[in-house]
């Protein structure tokens, strides 16, 4: 019963990779006979997790032509859930990725009275407007902005959330009868994007998120890199100039690393507030009397050419390029994705992090900006629960 499991899977993930694909097709390609391929094939069809269409090709020596056969991604759904310091957006999907509905909420507004039953109030409502059979929805993943213990769903700290060896999953199942897997938010987008996005058919991969603080994904042979602690990729934590963390840097909160004080977003609006109080000088001097800009701000006045914002700008992509040197010198990845808050003003910084990072590494590396954007998160979080559930064929 294992093996013929086994090579139902076989015969399943090969029709995802290669269809349209005929059973002789998929028999010559998996090495399984073509009547066991055959059986297989059936089960699938009135499992409905496999469609046949049209016809194929004829053979070079004439004869029938063979059916050909289709994954069928819209058997069933996965709900994938982004869970962010500011907002929690919520998707239904298909097994390819496909969005069918989606919708937001601003975390902040429900921290007190309780994230779950909001989550699970959206969640209801997203199903009933699609109209979509409960049977089809097969779980959920969920990405955290903490260090999250997959396997016992213990969120061990998400500061911002203020939930502290919080048991999220036991509390989730209080609202959801379907299975649900949790990870930090930052490893579920690198999940993301291995899926579908610029990692796609990548092993190793590093995707750094860079927001107020800085954290990187590790993909390493196709798995995701933990750590022993699930506290792997704390990469905001890396220090970047010795001078200057003797000096100065002092931990602004509890756990604050030094390439965050000098390479992330707040960082960078503070460090551009603190310049023009002290010039005097400027268009915004009125502005930041009482007001700290913002990361934003920061490039967009550099891309209008203001000197002092492309010199903050500056300085922090040298430190972040640094510290993607260190990283990538360690764990030799194929490609590296940034995403994050930031991410969305990369391609003013791309070329110098490039330049930078292809000077000093001993080996070229790809990098590139996040393809898939705010959806990262919650394709993601679709992407940990296929991967750790292997739902499919569970139900098959």
């Amino acid at each position: 019963m294992e093996m013929k499991s086994i090579n139902k899977k076989r015969v399943l993930q090969c029709i995802q990779d290669y269809a349209p694909i005929s059973r002789a097709e998929i028999s010559a390609k998996i090495k399984i006979s073509k009547p066991t391929v055959s059986i297989l094939v059936d089960e699938l069809i009135q499992d409905n997790w496999v469609i046949e269409k049209g016809i194929g090709e004829a053979s070079s020596q004439g004869g029938r032509r063979p059916i050909q056969l289709f994954f069928n991604d819209q058997a069933a759904y996965v709900i994938g859930i982004d869970i962010g310091g500011t907002k929690v957006k919520i998707i239904i999907s298909d097994l390819s990725g496909n969005i069918v509905a989606e919708n937001s909420f601003k975390t902040n507004e429900y921290l007190e009275t309780g994230l779950l039953s909001q989550i699970s109030n959206e969640v209801e409502w997203l199903i009933n407007k699609e109209k979509i059979a409960q049977d089809t929805i097969l779980g959920m993943g969920v990405g955290i902005p903490g260090i999250t213990d997959t396997v016992s769903g213990l969120v061990v700290e998400a500061p911002s959330l203020n939930w502290f060896n919080y048991s999220f999953i036991n509390e989730a199942k209080k609202y959801f009868s379907f299975p649900i897997y949790a990870d930090n938010d930052v490893n579920v987008a690198a999940l993301g994007e291995q899926w579908l996005g610029k990692a796609k058919n990548k092993n190793n991969v590093l995707f750094i998120a860079i927001g107020t603080g800085i954290g990187c994904g590790i993909i390493i042979n196709n798995q995701l890199y933990r750590g022993s602690s699930s506290a792997a990729g704390e990469m905001g934590y890396m220090v970047t100039d010795k001078k200057d963390v003797k000096s100065n840097f002092k931990p602004v909160f509890y756990r604050y690393g030094y390439l965050e004080s000098v390479a992330g977003g707040k960082s960078i609006g503070e460090k551009l507030t603190e310049k023009i109080r002290n010039q005097g000088e400027h268009p915004l001097f009125e502005t930041v009397k009482n007001t700290e800009l913002s990361a934003e701000t920061a490039f967009k006045l550099a891309q209008a050419g203001d000197k002092i914002a492309q010199q903050i700008i500056d300085d922090a992509t040298d430190h972040l390029s640094y510290g993607i040197v260190n990283a990538a010198s360690l764990l030799n990845p194929e490609v590296i994705i940034l995403g994050g808050g930031v991410s969305k003003s990369a391609e003013q910084i791309l070329p110098n992090v490039r330049e930078i990072v292809n000077q000093y590494l001993p080996s070229s590396v790809e990098i590139y900006t996040s393809q898939l954007g705010d959806n990262a998160g919650v394709l993601g979080a679709v992407s940990l629960f296929l991967r750790e559930h292997e739902s499919i064929i569970k139900h098959s």
